[in-house]
């Protein structure tokens, strides 16, 4: 199984942070503008449309609010990944200017998906600290 780690240093306070993630419908206004740019609901679950093209249905598997932690699973996309969940975690930053750290882990099946993957998460990652900047 592939595992793609980011950790994206943010300006904004972990509470800031986790109040954006936690808002799991708005991730394209609040998370990662101009990467993701629709999310609409189909049930409990979003579909989002990425700007390099696409499309996924991502269903909240939990969002732990002391934990400052969320996870998702991708139940359908076009990449054909047979599993494919996520974890975003918020952290206080390492340096202690208020602003936090998120961590963000993506476990995807097969394994030759991980690059494919490893890119958008690198483009996600460009967004998410542009919008979370603080």
């Amino acid at each position: 199984m592939a595992s793609i780690r980011k950790v994206i240093e943010l300006g904004a306070s972990p509470d800031a942070v986790w109040d954006a993630l936690a808002d799991f419908q708005a991730v394209h206004e609040r998370v990662a503008q101009g990467f993701v740019t629709s999310s609409r609901p189909v049930g409990e679950d979003r579909v989002v449309t990425f700007a390099p093209g696409g499309e996924a249905q991502e269903r909240l598997v939990t969002a732990d609010a002391a934990g400052r932690r969320l996870v998702y699973t991708v139940v359908r996309s076009g990449l054909g990944a047979t599993h494919h969940q996520a974890s975003a975690e918020v952290h206080e930053s390492i340096d202690g200017t208020g602003g936090s750290r998120l961590v963000w882990i993506t476990d995807v099946l097969p394994d030759d998906l991980g690059p494919v993957i490893d890119g958008l998460m690198d483009e996600g990652a460009v967004a998410i600290a542009r919008t979370l900047a603080g």
